[in-house]
């Protein structure tokens, strides 16, 4: 059973989606671009930052399960995901953290659930699908890279959306500093739909990307001139 999308708010991103957003009852993967620790943290922030907006409601809280508790609390915090919202759990092997996912996703109560792991198989994932759609709650796994060189994505799974998240340059700014962190998203595969890859400036306070300026400008020109030639 299929659950209600939830839109990244981004016309470009959302209207390549088959269900305009995720599917909140799916299970969705994502991994890094590289196993550097630039892309790593890109993609830790990426499903932080979804996780922060299916837990956004007050009183709505999530698990994130790991084998190895590194995450960096205040980065995560900047993507609107504060500790009140998070529920940690660790276990000694990705067996653990997958079973401590799946019950987590069964009993139905809270917003969404991570879990990080280097191997999840096809049956794996298609326990975590049903887990999703049984207990109406999405599903978030991070594949961390195990073998250097290899896209962790490269083996079959059952999720219903498949991303590779990886740092680009930001823009240059007319003065001395950092601009907004810069991703290049790929949709690496969906169900009922076709692969597709943007550059998106990262998640903001709220959890939300953004397009580049330049081509949130090209967009809008676009949709001015498509609307006068109607």
């Amino acid at each position: 059973m299929r659950g209600p999308a939830l839109a990244f708010a981004l016309p470009a991103l959302d209207s390549r989606l088959a269900d305009r957003g995720l599917d909140t009852a799916g299970l969705h993967e994502i991994a890094a671009a590289s196993e550097t620790l630039s892309d790593d943290a890109a993609a830790t922030l990426f499903l932080a930052g979804i996780a922060a907006r299916f837990a956004e409601q007050p009183g709505h809280t999530m698990l994130w399960a790991v084998t190895a508790f590194d995450l960096y609390a205040p980065g995560i915090e900047q993507v609107g995901l504060g500790p009140d919202k998070i529920l940690y759990g660790q276990g000694r092997k990705d067996i653990e953290v997958l079973a401590m996912a799946e019950d987590a996703l069964r009993d139905g109560s809270l917003a969404c659930v991570i879990a990080e792991v280097k191997a999840a198989d096809m049956t794996a994932t298609r326990r975590l699908q049903l887990a999703a759609a049984d207990g109406q709650t999405p599903m978030l796994l991070y594949r961390r890279h195990r073998v250097r060189g290899r896209c962790p994505l490269a083996v079959p799974s059952a999720a219903m959306t498949r991303w590779r998240i990886g740092c680009v340059p930001s823009e240059r700014l007319p003065w001395a500093g950092v601009g907004r962190p810069r991703w290049l998203v790929e949709l690496v595969r969906q169900r009922s739909g076709n692969p597709f890859s943007l550059e998106l400036e990262a998640c903001d306070a709220t959890g939300r990307l953004a397009l580049p300026a330049a081509t949130a400008d090209r967009a809008a020109a676009t949709e001015r001139a498509l609307s006068q030639a109607a």
